[in-house]
């Protein structure tokens, strides 16, 4: 839309990442696109930050790729040992196994106490709880499985809920991310012989204690400092951790049955907005009317009839009630 109000050839500006064979690679090929990067089509989206999808992006914004993937490759190296305590993914496995009592008893709090990592528990979220929320295991039984994941980043964000985790309900177990190197170059002082760095690495250690104190686990992954390759190896490290994890409660880490339902019921209420609008007129209709005649249950049309009223798309009469609001078309 912003290239074509600009009255720009959005195809000489556009490169596509996707299957071969895909509608959007069939897109480019037609529209001629710069470049197609292909992908293959059994890699899930939350474990693809490593192919095109993630590289391409990591490019453009200057990252060192090489080094990403180094620590990535080096990770997986390490998460192939079969010596459980030289395998770092193994371990961390049994800490969420272990907190959790198989079955994910207890949610994950993740707070990483570096600026830059503030997005690491909403990309955690998706790779871990997508993966292991499952409903049935390999074999077809039920066991309703799945890892809660929340945080933010430590310290300032976690003062909206350390009150809970240290004294109210025992319902989790903490993983914090620490990086010991604060800055490149000299830090700042914030008062004599203590810089902001200082500040930040005390507050997890006092976070730590405190939760020690009452019982509260909590395990630290520790990294030398924040760059291409300690992010590549930490990124693996948790994508072999959940394959690890899905192993012992033997779950198929892989699919996401849940996600394909969502996207399916979602193309079912766009095929009933269609013939909602469709059956819009110039004379006012009831949610129930509207329902009937495009043969539909009205709790499903109230909420589509509510966003295409709000967005200009019908005209919504009567009072903000499903028993009694009335809707017309637009300009109605």
């Amino acid at each position: 839309h912003a290239f074509a109000r600009q009255q720009l050839p959005f195809a000489r500006h556009a490169v596509a990442i996707t299957q071969p064979g895909s509608k959007l690679d069939q897109q480019a090929q037609r529209e001629g696109f710069l470049r197609t990067f292909p992908m293959w089509d059994w890699v899930g989206g939350r474990t693809s930050v490593m192919s095109a999808v993630g590289l391409l992006p990591g490019a453009l914004i200057g990252m060192d790729l090489r080094a990403f993937l180094a620590g990535a490759a080096a990770m997986d190296a390490l998460a192939r040992s079969q010596d459980l305590h030289a395998n770092p993914a193994a371990m961390l496995a049994l800490y969420w196994h272990v907190q959790g009592h198989g079955h994910g008893e207890r949610a994950m709090v993740v707070l990483p106490y570096k600026d830059r990592l503030v997005l690491l528990a909403r990309y955690l979220q998706q790779l871990v709880m997508e993966s292991l929320g499952k409903e049935r295991d390999r074999q077809g039984a039920v066991v309703r499985q799945g890892l809660a994941v929340y945080g933010n980043k430590g310290s300032t964000d976690q003062h909206a809920y350390v009150q809970q985790l240290r004294e109210g309900r025992h319902d989790f177990f903490a993983l914090f991310v620490r990086v010991l190197r604060d800055r490149q170059g000299a830090s700042i002082d914030v008062e004599p012989g203590v810089t902001a760095g200082d500040y930040l690495d005390g507050l997890w250690q006092g976070t730590r204690t405190a939760l020690a104190e009452n019982g509260r686990a909590s395990a630290t992954l520790c990294v030398d400092a924040l760059n291409e390759r300690t992010l590549g190896a930490l990124l693996a490290l948790f994508e072999r951790t959940v394959g690890i994890y899905a192993e012992l409660i033997n779950v198929n880490a892989y699919h996401q049955p849940g996600v394909e339902a969502g996207k399916k019921a979602a193309a079912a209420v766009l095929d009933l907005q269609r013939r909602l609008v469709a059956a819009l007129s110039a004379d006012p209709r009831t949610v129930r009317d509207l329902a009937a005649a495009v043969r539909a249950d009205a709790a499903d049309c109230w909420p589509i009839l509510c966003h295409l009223a709000a967005n200009g798309r019908a005209r919504q009469l009567g009072e903000p009630d499903p028993r009694k609001a009335r809707f017309v078309r637009a300009g109605g």
